[in-house]
């Protein structure tokens, strides 16, 4: 915990010894009928995610959560921060996954667990390893594409309160059809991982969304989203509905 608070306060003193013609903070929040992350549906309910960020030059600062609108669902819910830098076409950074009814973690995989038990609370501090915590830090690097080659290419390593330390690659390429913004991106786990559900090298979740802005008066447009997401290793799949304002 103290290295990562460290950080985050080298990060503002390097921040804010920039112009300030150079920093920007944005927020804003996405409504989406379900949490669907890297082929997990996390809570099975539709969920509020704010999130706001900070920037300077490179570097970018941010919060964003995840709240499930079903009450009995508040096991999932998630409260992350992290700490970025991009350069070029080449971006890294490192995301501290933070679940304060830490069961919705440790048992996302878990087919035998109680839903009805209660979730244990685990407070912000508690930075408890070996998948006992509340915190999940994963460092990771990507390539933003080009104009060239416009292929994303990213991969994140979780180096803490994962026994298995597990490794996630992706690729993703955007393309438009008929004025709508598309993409479709495959992600998996390199590796044995209680937390993705592999025994090895295994696919977890491939992806197809879509994406426009509908005009709603002359100088407001509503941004809506539409992703299917399949998870082969699970043998499951979603269809996501998502509103950004």
């Amino acid at each position: 915990m103290k290295k990562l608070l460290t950080i985050l306060a080298l990060a503002f003193a390097l921040s804010w010894s920039l112009p300030a013609s150079a920093q920007e903070f944005s927020f804003g929040a996405d409504i989406v009928s379900r949490y669907v992350w890297r082929g997990v549906d996390f809570g099975e309910s539709a969920s509020v995610q704010p999130a706001l960020t900070f920037s300077s030059g490179g570097l970018e600062i941010g919060t964003w959560a995840s709240y499930a609108t079903n009450p009995g669902s508040a096991g999932a819910n998630e409260h992350d921060l992290w700490i970025g830098y991009s350069a070029g076409a080449f971006s890294v950074g490192i995301t501290d996954y933070y679940f304060p009814n830490a069961e919705a973690a440790h048992d996302e995989h878990d087919h035998d667990h109680d839903e009805d038990e209660e979730p244990e609370i685990i407070g912000f501090f508690d930075f408890s390893g070996d998948g006992e915590g509340g915190h999940w830090i994963e460092p990771y690097v990507s390539f933003n594409g080009t104009d060239s080659f416009p292929v994303t290419l990213y991969a994140a390593y979780m180096a803490h309160n994962d026994v298995d330390n597990s490794l996630y690659l992706n690729a993703s390429v955007p393309f438009a059809v008929g004025g709508i913004d598309m993409s479709f991106g495959i992600g998996a786990s390199a590796g044995e991982s209680g937390f993705y559900g592999t025994e090895g090298f295994g696919i977890v979740d491939m992806a197809l969304g879509a994406s426009k802005s509908i005009p709603i008066t002359d100088k407001f447009e509503l941004p809506v989203s539409v992703s299917y997401i399949l998870n082969p290793t699970d043998e499951k799949s979603f269809l996501v509905f998502g509103i950004s304002l």
